[in-house]
């Protein structure tokens, strides 16, 4: 599993990366509201770890980005405010979870591993792109007036396309997260379903194309 934590106190940063590193999760830190949001935008990640009150963009600012960006990624403030009206904002800003300093850091890991079994379920009700909107709740890819359900596979590959549509996602990603590291899957199983999903939106009538970028891997093109 994947964290970024931002974190502008380099002790505190550090804390958290090696608490994190110890049980087996790839972290990367930044220090600052613009670098979040550049890492966010170019990594897939599970869980973002956000302190408020950071370098501009402060942390409500990034939280609020993010979600107009349609980005997914499950949000936990933490700060030292503990007022109830800075967690109201930051909930209401677009983060899933709150919590003050000083922290558990049982309680914090306790929070990560829910967030990240929550990831794509608890932001957004459809995801779109270009002529395109993929319902979350029911799997029902919809383009105009016309509409198809997809398998699970086909909705988890194409849901990682829509809510990163600026990444090229390597075949070895998606078999990651999508049939998981121990499946035995391999590429031909990420190809079938890619075939799949191309199929549906030709079906569709849609203008948005899965491309395939040579020796890196597939994302969504034709935005309208």
């Amino acid at each position: 599993m994947r964290v970024l934590i931002v974190e502008d106190e380099p002790r505190l940063a550090e804390a958290l990366t090696q608490l994190l590193s110890e049980q087996k999760y790839s972290v990367d830190a930044v220090h600052n509201g613009r670098d979040a949001l550049a890492y966010a935008a170019s990594e897939l990640y599970d869980v973002m770890i956000l302190d408020v009150m950071i370098p501009e963009p402060d942390g409500f600012q990034v939280a609020r980005q993010l979600r107009r960006d349609k980005n997914p990624i499950p949000i936990l403030l933490l700060t030292a405010r503990d007022e109830l009206t800075d967690k109201v904002k930051g909930l209401d800003c677009g983060a899933d979870d709150y919590m003050t300093k000083p922290f558990a850091p049982e309680e914090l890991m306790a929070r990560v591993r829910a967030l990240s079994r929550r990831q794509g379920d608890v932001i957004l009700e459809e995801l779109s792109y270009g002529d395109l909107r993929l319902c979350l709740d029911t799997c029902v890819l919809c383009c105009g007036s016309r509409s198809v359900h997809l398998g699970f596979k086909e909705f988890e590959v194409l849901r990682l396309l829509m809510a990163h549509p600026r990444l090229i996602l390597s075949k070895e990603e998606l078999i990651l997260r999508v049939w998981g590291a121990d499946s035995g899957a391999e590429d031909n199983n990420v190809e079938a379903y890619i075939s799949f999903l191309r199929k549906k939106f030709a079906y569709l009538g849609s203008q948005v194309r899965i491309g395939a970028v040579r020796r890196m891997g597939y994302r969504l093109e034709g935005e309208t």
